[in-house]
C-alpha cells in the first residue's frame, strides 16, 4: 500500500526490540538502553487511521507501508521530509536508522539526504531539503560534488549551525565541516545503516556506518564539544535537482542511554517481531 501526500501524520506499528550493550570505558559491565518510542518508526509506518502520533512527513515524501518512507523519487526537483513531532529530550541517546539510496543512474546522481537534530522542524529549504541557517546539528549524506575536493563522493559530513551561518553549498559544506568520511552507501546489496551516539556529559557525538556487511560497523567521525540546543527535533530530509535518486528511510530506532560517563557503544543482539 502506497500513500502520496504533501502533508500527513505518520505512524509506527511494528515494534523493534534491541538488546544493546553499553560498555563503559573503565568497566566491563553492560547497561541496557531504554527504547524511546516517540522517536522510533518502523513498517508499516501508519496506523488504521493513516496517521502516526509521533512523526509527520511532507513535501514529496511517499509512504510505502511494505517497504520504506521515500523522501524523494528518482526524478528532478523534489524535496521531502520526515520529522519527529516531539523534541528529543534525552541527555544521552543513540539513533540507529536504516536507509537506502539508489536509482537508475550510473553516473552523476544526487543530491543526497540529511539527518537533523535542530531547534527548527519541517521547514523546506535548500540544504538537502531543509531550511538554511539552522540551529543545531546537521549530518549530510552527500552524493553529488558541487566543487572539487581531495576526497571522493558519496561523502558524509557534519555541521553545527548557530541559526545565522549559511551552509556552504558551493563547496559542499567545507567551510563549516566538523568531521566527515568517504562512504560507499549508494546501491548496496546489503542493508545500509547509520548509528549516531551522543553523550551530553562528555559533549561527544560518535557516528558509525554499516555499508559492507551486516553488523560490520565503521567509525565515520567523532565530534567533541558538541552542545545541542535546549530543545531540538529529530528529522530526515532530502532533495533532488537536475540530478536525482531515490532516498529512502527504512526504520529509525532511538534509545536513551542511562549513563553520563564516557562509554563505548556496541549492539550485541537484535530481534525483530
Amino acid at each position: 500500500m502506497v500513500f502520496m501526500k504533501k502533508s500527513f501524520a505518520l505512524g509506527a506499528i511494528v515494534a523493534l526490540f534491541a538488546t544493546v550493550g553499553v560498555a563503559q570505558a573503565a568497566k566491563d559491565d553492560d547497561v541496557v538502553m531504554e527504547p524511546l518510542r516517540t522517536h522510533s518508526i518502523y513498517m508499516p509506518y501508519i496506523d488504521n487511521d493513516l496517521q502516526n502520533r509521533w512523526f509527520d512527513f511532507g513535501g514529496d515524501t511517499i509512504v510505502n507501508t511494505n517497504r520504506h518512507i521515500r523522501l524523494t523519487q528518482d526524478v528532478p526537483s523534489q524535496s521531502g521530509w520526515l520529522w519527529s513531532r516531539l523534541p528529543l529530550m534525552a541527555a544521552n541517546f543513540q539513533v540507529d536508522f536504516q536507509f537506502e539510496v539508489d536509482g537508475k543512474g550510473d553516473g552523476i546522481v544526487g543530491d543526497g539526504f540529511a539527518v537533523w537534530f535542530t531547534k527548527e522542524r519541517a521547514e523546506i529549504g535548500p540544504v538537502f531539503g531543509n531550511r538554511d541557517r539552522f540551529e543545531g546539528l546537521g549530518i549530510f549524506f552527500d552524493t553529488y560534488a558541487n566543487g572539487r575536493h581531495s576526497h571522493s563522493f558519496p561523502y558524509v559530513m557534519a555541521m553545527m549551525g548557530d541559526g545565522r551561518t549559511s551552509y556552504d553549498n558551493d563547496n559542499d559544506g567545507l567551510a563549516n565541516r566538523l568531521g566527515g568520511c568517504e562512504a560507499d552507501f549508494r546501491r548496496k546489496l546489503v542493508p545500509t545503516r547509520a548509528r549516531i551516539t551522543y553523550n551530553s556529559g562528555s559533549k561527544q557525538l560518535h557516528m558509525e556506518l554499516q555499508t559492507s556487511s551486516w553488523d560490520e560497523w565503521v567509525t565515520c567521525f567523532t565530534l567533541h564539544d558538541i552542545v545541542l540546543p535546549s530543545t531540538y527535533y529529530l528529522g530526515f530530509t532530502s532533495h533532488t535537482g537536475e540530478v536525482h535518486d531515490n532516498h529512502d528511510i527504512i526504520s529509525v530506532t532511538t534509545n536513551i542511554i542511562p549513563k553520563s560517563e564516557n562509554y563505548v557503544v556496541h549492539i550485541t543482539h537484535c530481534q525483530y517481531t
